[in-house]
């Protein structure tokens, strides 16, 4: 008989957290029947967990309330979560994100359940950054949890120097569906448009507007087609970031060269994989203290898929690409380095293929959706038996 185990997430699902589904949809269903409680919804039509449980729809009025609170710096309701645990027979209650940790502290300590969270990025740097009181909080939070996952090194080293003891703290890397991304570069003859792919929310940590500088250098150089997926949340017209990387685009010479398709289903994201002969993602380090905090989940598509990548040297982007043997890294906001690193993979298309290769390995192994589910299936266990013993 499976365990029931909870997943507390605030919306159920963006499309820029494709990562998640595959966390939960790869979690194997003998060992564990997954339910997903949530505040809200959207795109559900696309990614539907086994069961889930919404707030706002099973009870507005508390929903209304619970906002409430939470817009006047308290936690959001968590008799919700509660009534799930008890409902479901749940014995752990697995967190996503550190605010929403503890937030979930309350529920959890009434239900006397386990407790596992996941930071992801925001949560480690940005979060304590504008509002101290967070290491408070995150405080309280690493005295009651029970283990803390991150995705590398450098996260686990960021979540002890907020405080939390290293013993409680287990890298765990997130997993891509590896069977359904085939292995499939393409192919670049000298002197034909060298094809480069952009896909990030327009946002600082995102360091766009570097590789649109580096782009605008490199198109003196040989000739390039550029397609960027996304757009600046929320507002987006009305947004600085933007306005810096159209700037940039116009100010450089780009606009022949560049399309851009705004935000795209997740589906459009891997076919442009296969047009394209380089993925660009220069993440920063932002002035708020945003930061990738792991890597971003499309780098490892990307390397699965088979396109060459040039990013940079930030957080536990190193651990995904693996510098001179599955991708090139520069440092962070170094244009003369990213350029150099474009222009190397257009000087070099013989070395391109054993670089791809090793590359779809290296994700393979360490983030593959299937195996990692499995991974976190015995963590889950691991600590549920810890309990019994």
């Amino acid at each position: 008989m499976p365990e029931s185990v909870i997943h507390s997430y605030p919306v159920w699902l963006p499309q820029t957290q494709t990562w998640m589904y595959t966390q939960i949809s790869e979690l194997p269903t003998d060992r564990f029947d997954s339910h997903v409680v949530c505040h809200f919804t959207a795109n559900l039509d696309q990614f539907a967990p086994p069961h889930i449980h919404i707030f706002r729809d099973e009870h507005p009025l508390r929903y209304q309330l619970s906002r409430i609170s939470r817009k006047i710096g308290g936690r959001y309701s968590s008799t919700f979560l509660r009534e799930i645990v008890e409902k479901t027979g749940a014995s752990l209650v697995h967190s996503h994100f550190g605010d929403v940790g503890w937030r979930d502290l309350p529920a959890v300590r009434k239900n006397d359940v386990k407790h596992i969270v996941t930071f992801y990025g925001y949560d480690v740097g940005r979060l304590p950054a504008l509002e101290p009181a967070w290491h408070t909080r995150y405080a309280e939070l690493f005295d009651a949890v029970d283990l803390v996952l991150c995705e590398g090194d450098f996260m686990a080293q960021s979540i002890a120097f907020l405080g939390c003891p290293h013993e409680k703290i287990q890298t765990h890397h997130l997993g891509i569906d590896t069977a359904r991304i085939k292995f499939q570069p393409l192919d670049w003859t000298p002197g034909t448009p060298l094809r480069i792919l952009l896909s990030a929310s327009f946002v600082e940590k995102k360091g766009l507007p570097y590789a649109i500088a580096a782009l605008a250098r490199l198109k003196d150089e040989l000739p390039i087609e550029v397609t960027i997926i996304g757009d600046a949340p929320g507002v987006a017209n009305d947004n600085p970031e933007k306005r810096k990387i159209m700037e940039g685009i116009a100010t450089g010479g780009l606009e022949p060269h560049v399309t851009i398709l705004g935000y795209q289903p997740y589906q459009r994201l891997i076919e442009e994989a296969y047009r394209h002969h380089i993925f660009l993602s220069p993440s920063v380090t932002a002035a708020d203290g945003d930061s990738e905090g792991g890597a971003p989940v499309t780098l490892i598509e990307m390397a699965a898929a088979g396109v060459n990548i040039v990013s940079s040297q930030h957080c536990d982007i190193p651990s995904v690409v693996l510098h001179k043997r599955t991708g090139l890294l520069a440092e962070e906001r170094n244009v003369d380095e990213i350029t150099a690193h474009l222009s190397w993979y257009a000087h070099h298309p013989d070395n391109w293929r054993s670089m791809l290769e090793a590359g779809r390995a290296h994700i393979e192994h360490e983030y593959n959706g299937h195996l990692q589910g499995k991974r976190l299936a015995d963590i889950y266990e691991g600590l549920l038996r810890a309990q019994d013993a």
